[in-house]
């Protein structure tokens, strides 16, 4: 039997098949495709809807219009974009629609198709969040982030200088992002820069931009990141990583509020707020010689310290809720319910890779889970490891921990066979550490 690849099947079959919504009209502005994900979002049949007008079905309630009759019209396909549209029963559905432009083999445009995603869930996480845990998507009900929550809207209103310290994935730029949101510069631009990803030469062109000829292969003039910031805000990431001759150049625009492009003596005034984010130890930088201690200073007016994930475990079980209800959204799953264990390792793991490790978990988890239960079996084999648990100081030894523990040990000792070598070679301890914990932890054959 032949295997059908993807040029082999039927176009309205994949169509049919995806979880969002799709529709499309002609030029009479009638629609004349629904899929299957189309008919349950909106509880029509697919014989109600063909032949209706989109506006009748696919009306958004903040345009006042069918916005792909916009598209239409203005030949602007869009991306993106939430309002709410209304179901057979008269029910508002938050969603996000992405339209497009329908052209025949000559290139005349024949009409036009809509692809809408039901955001139903995320909107009401967010509801439930707000006031509560959340400020403008930073998630945390520990006290170290109420703390930072409660600073925040005064920060903002200033244009101080602001330097957000905490390790790899613990939220550094959602940070800037709610300094730069309830500012007076939201409506000017929010300018990123990675640091630690460009070399010097590239890094000082990028963020001073360079006249032409001034290196080999400049061969335009360019402008840089804090002309393109002017009026807004610019978010220095991984600043630690910036050359002591960057440094001198930075600092020169942060007293100054000017700069010379790259190969220029022209000087050009700016109005841009710095942000600058890192996960080193500055200070220890600055005892080797690696940065400028007037620069540090500068930079750190306000200084905001993000705490590791490990260290705010109250806030775990609020994520998991979070990224499990984003993820069922986005992949199109119903996995509502955390096995007990799961939960326990979930918020004893260390966390190296802090909440972008914890989202990426439980991606992971959603994708391998066929049921509505998120078991042992569907987290990823490393964070199981013993030595990447963490036992709070305030557990005692009857705690949930040590049985969490005790069923990892047996587990690999029944798939080993009990055979000890085997065993202490899939748990990475030796055989030593591996008889202490039989016995410790009471497991008998």
């Amino acid at each position: 039997m032949a295997i059908k690849t993807a040029g082999d099947i039927d176009s309205e079959v994949i169509l049919e098949s995806i979880n969002d919504g799709v529709l499309s009209i002609g030029l009479d502005k009638k629609i004349n495709y629904v899929n299957r994900a189309a008919e349950r979002l909106l509880g029509y049949k697919k014989e109600e809807i063909i032949g209706m007008s989109c506006a009748q079905v696919a009306w958004c309630d903040t345009s006042y219009e069918c916005l792909l009759e916009r598209t239409i019209k203005t030949g602007e396909n869009l991306s993106n974009i939430e309002c709410a549209i209304k179901d057979k029963a008269g029910k508002l559905i938050p969603v996000s629609i992405n339209t497009a432009i329908i052209r025949d083999n000559d290139g005349e445009v024949i009409g036009g198709v809509e692809i809408f995603r039901d955001i139903s869930q995320i909107k009401t996480l967010t509801e439930e969040l707000k006031g509560r845990y959340l400020f403008d998507n930073i998630i945390g009900k520990n006290f170290r982030m109420q703390e930072i929550y409660d600073i925040l809207p005064d920060v903002a209103k200033t244009k101080s200088t602001v330097l957000i310290e905490g390790e790899s994935g613990t939220g550094k730029e959602l940070i800037a992002h709610a300094v730069h949101q309830y500012s007076p510069r939201k409506d000017g631009p929010f300018v990123k820069v990675n640091c630690g990803a460009l070399a010097e030469g590239i890094l000082e062109s990028e963020l001073f931009g360079h006249v032409r000829g001034a290196f080999t292969g400049a061969i335009s003039s360019r402008i840089g990141r804090f002309e393109l910031a002017n009026g807004g805000t610019i978010f220095l990431d991984e600043i630690g990583d910036i050359s002591l001759s960057t440094q001198i150049r930075l600092l020169r625009v942060l007293q100054e509020e000017e700069f010379e492009r790259v190969g220029d003596n022209k000087r050009i005034k700016v109005d841009v707020r710095v942000i600058a984010a890192t996960n080193k130890d500055l200070k220890k930088a600055i005892e080797r010689g690696d940065f400028r201690q007037d620069l540090y200073y500068r930079l750190r007016v306000v200084p905001i310290y993000l705490p590791r994930l490990r260290d705010r475990k109250d806030d775990i079980p609020l994520l998991i809720n979070f990224f499990l209800k984003r993820f069922n959204a986005e992949i199109g799953k119903r996995v509502n319910n955390i096995s007990p264990m799961v939960m326990e390792v979930l918020i004893n793991y260390n966390y190296p890779g802090n909440i972008r490790e914890l989202e990426n978990i439980i991606e992971h988890t959603l994708i391998l889970c066929q049921g509505n239960t998120i078991l042992p079996e569907h987290l990823p084999r490393d964070i199981m490891h013993p030595e990447n648990l963490v036992v709070d100081a305030a557990l005692g030894e009857d705690e949930p921990l040590k049985a969490i523990e005790r069923e990892l040990f047996v587990k690999v000792l029944e798939q080993t066979g009990w055979n000890y070598k085997k065993a202490s070679d899939r748990l990475k301890i030796s055989r030593t550490t591996l008889w202490r914990k039989i016995k410790a932890l009471g497991i008998e054959k």
